[in-house]
């Protein structure tokens, strides 16, 4: 009995702060109906106690009082943002304002993915041997050898010059076959002399090398030509302007600029191979005096190089200034501002080492873009070697000396090393376009 009393004691336990259901068998024992009944409860024990301050009793007296000063910190960065904002809009403005628009009317645009010949009352296959000033390697070619259409494409070809004419006495005389376009005795004839201690040799290389003197000159304008670089050790394609009459007199006096310049060598080259194109401006008094560093520069072709597609290399040109780019007016080359006479720019001594007095021959026009205010025609070309410094001494296992008597005759006994790198000894041209700044100001 008291058993069975203490079994049901023990099955009939509450958990703290619980009221067991009724049971479904719809009896409840005397004791659970006196617990309901006096309303009594086991109250649960407390595991937590919350610290949380109740929101009436937190206290904020900026709010009672506000400092005046506060003001500020809301005021100031709203003022710098305003004033940012219409700095950046006058900057804008000015900038938009400043931009001159210029009209053009076009002079050639020769597509030679269509065109299958060059016009004869435009183009000029320049026929020299005797460095076009530059103590360059080649004889550049009439005809069809070196300067060609194919694919679609003008090429211009540089290849290694006659074994025959390099290695036995002989002479290359333009003259006498009427072909040279220069009336300069020492660009139309060149002999090869092999007796022993003589170092006089042709050219030894053939290329190309044409231009628009005849029928497409301007003054002030734009050009972009289309092209591919060269691939090869020791060649230099150009894409120049040269001035139609000297005004000024003998290069650089009377300017050039190079629209884009670069060398066939890779990208190890010292001095930057295909992956690098030059732009720049030549102008001075002499030679030794050009003042082309003052304005000059040079694009890096990203992650490629000129050798592996084409890109358009362009020129824009006006009485206050002068810019280059690649493939958009955003990948500037050079760019020049004329704003002050160019022989005050430049800088230059009074006179030469020798005591020669420097003359101006700019200032006297009052114009402060001169030599840069005469007509221009344009020349592409693709040269082999040099002796003016283009491709430094002594660097990149160069193999001749600029200042040698024999720097020709050492460039071709070094073919062996050279020659294998021509994979691609080739300026291909797909479009020359060519425009006259026309709209009434091209004083601007």
């Amino acid at each position: 009995m008291d058993s069975d009393a203490s079994g049901s004691t023990s099955e009939k336990q509450y958990n703290p702060g619980t009221w067991r259901p009724n049971s479904i068998f719809g009896n409840e024992s005397t004791h659970e109906q006196s617990q309901v009944s006096s309303g009594t409860r086991y109250e649960s024990q407390r595991y937590f106690h919350s610290r949380r301050v109740k929101p009436g009793e937190i206290e904020k007296p900026w709010l009672k009082k506000k400092d005046p000063k506060e003001k500020w910190v809301t005021i100031l960065p709203l003022m710098g943002i305003s004033l940012g904002l219409i700095l950046s809009g006058f900057l804008v403005w000015d900038g938009v304002k400043s931009v001159v628009h210029h009209k053009y009317c076009p002079v050639i645009d020769d597509d030679f993915t269509v065109i299958t010949s060059l016009d004869d009352s435009v183009w000029t296959k320049e026929v020299e041997l005797g460095g076009f000033g530059f103590g360059q390697f080649q004889e550049t070619t009439g005809g069809d050898k070196n300067v060609y259409f194919e694919n679609g494409r003008l090429v211009i070809k540089a290849e290694p010059q006659q074994a025959k004419l390099m290695e036995t006495n002989n002479v290359i005389n333009l003259s006498k076959d009427k072909t040279c376009t220069s009336t300069k005795f020492s660009n139309c004839v060149a002999a090869t002399n092999v007796t022993s201690g003589n170092s006089s040799v042709v050219p030894p290389a053939i290329s190309g090398r044409i231009n628009t003197k005849k029928g497409a000159t301007i003054k002030y304008g734009r050009v972009e030509v289309t092209a591919k670089f060269p691939e090869g050790d020791w060649l230099w394609p150009a894409i120049m302007m040269w001035p139609v009459s000297n005004v000024y007199g003998a290069w650089p006096r009377s300017g050039s600029m190079d629209i884009a310049q670069s060398r066939g060598n890779n990208y190890t080259y010292a001095q930057g191979g295909n992956n690098i194109v030059n732009s720049a401006i030549h102008w001075g008094p002499n030679v030794a005096n050009d003042a082309w560093w003052r304005t000059n520069n040079k694009r890096q072709a990203l992650h490629t190089t000129y050798s592996k597609g084409f890109n358009t290399f362009g020129l824009e040109w006006s009485e206050k200034y002068l810019f280059t780019y690649v493939n958009s007016y955003l990948l500037q080359v050079t760019y020049t501002n004329f704003n002050k006479n160019l022989w005050k720019r430049g800088g230059f001594p009074d006179m030469e080492s020798n005591g020669t007095k420097l003359t101006d021959p700019w200032t006297q026009t009052g114009n402060k873009n001169s030599p840069f205010d005469q007509s221009f025609y344009l020349v592409l070309s693709l040269a082999v070697g040099s002796t003016n410094g283009w491709f430094q001494d002594a660097k990149s296992d160069k193999p001749w000396a600029d200042n040698s008597p024999s720097a020709r005759k050492d460039f071709w006994n070094a073919r062996d090393e050279w020659e294998p790198t021509w994979k691609s000894p080739t300026l291909e041209v797909t479009r020359v376009k060519i425009e006259q700044q026309c709209d009434g100001n091209e004083d601007l």
